[in-house]
């Protein structure tokens, strides 16, 4: 306290000065006109440019937030439409059932949106962690896709954490199909590209050009028809010459994959329960 007296001795001249400058300034500002226009007009300036400054803080943060939301949104749409497109397909232009279409994909197909955790690309047996677990809905075998296309399938799932069999895995089998022709087969990766994988058992008598659309059959329990795969790079014959054998260009980057969205089917506990019991009657038959 004593320190506190000192000094305010030894410097009561300059707080003096500093008190008495301020109360200058605010009568000069509170009691002319144009100075206090002046002076409005600057304050109104510079917590303008605060505020944009504080706006732009708040949205770099943000960034992150928004970036999910806009991937969630884009595999949405990716499913609505690929939904939408098979249906009117099969009707062969029947636009009525486009609302229905779109009414079936919101209420039973559902993203859950994750993010990944860890990633590999050139072993043979690859494979994805993912932020999201059986406390969130996840469990084993459900899809996985991202913005742009097909990923995976859960292979195991902990309480926050799943791990995702992803294409570029050897032991990865999806059931796929050319975009408007119907003919399918299914996706194999060699262990080489992690932007390239094939399709075996593709039958001869199919009629295939390059640059058409591989897609999800719907085959499956576990993707929708119509997600988006890749695109044929090139057509070659298979082992024992009796298919085809289509070279695919991904359009999911494995490379650079951050965020993804879990399908998360209503009944995909029914259905899976079900496969289960078909092939434990088939065994004891």
């Amino acid at each position: 306290m004593q320190n506190l007296i000192d000094f305010f001795t030894r410097h009561y001249h300059w707080l003096l000065f500093l008190l008495l400058e301020v109360a200058s300034v605010v009568l000069l500002f509170q009691y002319n006109s144009y100075q206090g226009s002046v002076w409005i007009s600057s304050a109104n300036a510079v917590s303008g440019k605060v505020y944009e400054w504080q706006s732009s803080v708040e949205q770099f943060f943000k960034l992150k937030d928004r970036a999910q939301e806009l991937a969630l949104y884009n595999m949405r749409l990716e499913m609505q439409l690929s939904q939408v497109r098979q249906e009117l397909m099969d009707l062969k232009g029947d636009t009525a059932t486009a609302d229905s279409t779109m009414q079936f994909v919101s209420d039973n197909l559902q993203l859950l949106p994750a993010k990944v955790v860890s990633n590999t690309l050139h072993r043979n047996d690859n494979l994805i962690t993912i932020d999201r677990g059986s406390a969130d809905g996840v469990e084993p075998d459900m899809g996985i896709i991202c913005g742009t296309g097909l990923v995976g399938a859960a292979f195991l799932v902990g309480s926050h954490y799943t791990v995702v069999l992803p294409l570029l895995n050897s032991r990865s089998r999806v059931s796929c199909a050319i975009r408007g022709t119907g003919y399918f087969g299914y996706l194999k990766w060699d262990g080489k590209s992690a932007s390239e994988v094939y399709m075996e058992d593709v039958p001869r008598h199919a009629q295939l050009n390059v640059g058409q659309t591989v897609e999800t059959s719907g085959y499956s329990d576990i993707f929708p028809p119509g997600i988006t795969v890749g695109y044929i790079t090139a057509i070659g014959n298979s082992a024992d010459g009796l298919s085809y054998s289509l070279k695919i260009k991904l359009a999911t980057d494995f490379g650079c994959l951050r965020d993804v969205g879990v399908i998360t089917d209503k009944s995909f506990s029914e259905k899976l329960q079900l496969l289960m019991v078909a092939r434990d009657s088939l065994k004891t038959l």
